[in-house]
């Protein structure tokens, strides 16, 4: 039986770390006075993205609920938890951009009791950073006070935490990520997912990382074809009216991309909600219920319109991370430094750029591509930021 811990990728350190603390808390579960390994009631992971912060906390989860404590992977503990569906671990994701306060605190209510299947109560919050000023002073309350066999683990995505409060992370044990090497990446997709071994290391060689975008790369022939056309921007600007062409298909391309991922999810979403308030009974009270399903069909919709508007942000942010790691290439090739590059299948493009642009104006395109990420992080419209990277990157 494969053990959990394998679905962690090249984080060895982690691991080794998370496992000691799951043997502790067995051993508190047991009933020894104090066992050794750092088991404590609120952990924050952080790393870069595409590192696997959830898969770890996830991962962490299934180990606490095993029922030897191991993380072995064949315990009904493990799987469910894994799964998604054990009764005593929760899952926060942020499916707008931010996590609201009434959300937080019905979240620590629930955690606030005993569990009832498993041995510990767990909540996990991805996106730790996206928590409201008021959600995160809900969340303060329960992480000083923690209910006894509660355990709260965030996520933040980024090499640094200080994207969540101080006042929480200064009660968290932290657990850094790095980015996974290629080989590890490599190996995964082609053990656990199948991949052929040439376009395992392909995808591997290519995402930057990032275990998700490696998958997709290696699976899906649409997201190729996306990431080929994002590449092909940084030599296509030739006229001016490019610009705004180039500018225009990378809206469209995150606006495609987040309806696809969203158009089926949405429509079983709403079509469950509506059931679940007795649409389409008959007899007394039906009118009743009719409009207070309609009413909660609305605020459903107003969840997933947000819901669509993170997932084009995020799409268009991958997008801009390949242009970045383009014009990065770029400067290697320029510099001779042999270091290797973020894209070697467009390797002769990156050769053809740093012949004809000087250093210093690829280096003003790529602050290009970081100042649009910036600008939309702090919502500015996508279309203006990207017209003004894209003015940039023709001009230099």
């Amino acid at each position: 039986m494969t053990s959990v811990w394998s679905q962690v990728v090249g984080q060895e350190p982690a691991v080794e770390a998370l496992r000691t603390a799951a043997s502790a808390a067995a051993a508190l579960v047991a009933g020894e006075p104090d066992p050794h390994g750092g088991m404590t009631h609120a952990w924050l992971f952080t790393g870069p993205p595409g590192s696997g912060r959830s898969v770890a906390a996830r991962t962490f989860a299934a180990a606490l609920q095993c029922s030897t404590g191991t993380g072995c992977g064949g315990c009904s503990g493990c799987r469910t938890a894994v799964a998604g569906t054990h009764a005593d671990v929760r899952l926060v994701v942020p499916e707008g951009l931010s996590i609201s306060v009434s959300e937080m605190r019905s979240l620590v209510q629930a955690a606030a009791r005993r569990p009832t299947t498993g041995e510990w109560q767990v909540v996990i919050i991805e996106d730790a950073d996206r928590l409201t000023e008021g959600a995160s002073n809900a969340l303060l309350k329960a992480v000083e006070e923690p209910p006894d066999r509660t355990v709260f683990l965030l996520c933040a995505p980024s090499d640094h935490p200080e994207d969540v409060s101080v006042t929480i992370r200064s009660r968290c044990r932290l657990v850094t990520l790095r980015t996974p090497p290629p080989e590890a990446i490599a190996r995964v997709l082609a053990e656990r997912d199948g991949v052929d071994e040439s376009t395992a290391n392909w995808a591997a060689s290519v995402c930057g990382g990032h275990v998700g975008r490696a998958r997709r790369l290696a699976t899906d022939e649409a997201a190729r074809s996306r990431r080929d056309a994002v590449l092909r921007i940084p030599l296509g600007l030739r006229r001016p009216g490019d610009v705004f062409t180039c500018a225009d298909e990378l809206i469209k391309t995150a606006e495609s991309d987040a309806a696809d991922e969203s158009k089926a999810r949405d429509e079983a979403e709403a079509e469950e909600l509506r059931t679940a308030m007795g649409s389409g009974g008959t007899g007394k009270g039906v009118a009743a219920a009719k409009r207070s399903a309609d009413a909660a069909v609305k605020q459903l919709e107003k969840r997933q319109k947000s819901r669509a508007t993170r997932t084009q942000r995020d799409t268009l942010d991958l997008a801009l991370i390949d242009l970045a790691g383009f014009y990065r290439d770029v400067l290697v090739t320029s510099s001779g430094a042999g270091a290797a590059l973020n894209h070697p299948d467009f390797a002769e493009q990156s050769r053809e750029a740093a012949r004809e642009w000087t250093p210093a104006s690829t280096l003003r395109r790529l602050e290009a591509v970081l100042e649009c990420r910036d600008a939309i992080t702090w919502n500015v419209k996508p279309r203006i930021a990207v017209e003004a990277m894209v003015t940039t990157l023709r001009e230099g």
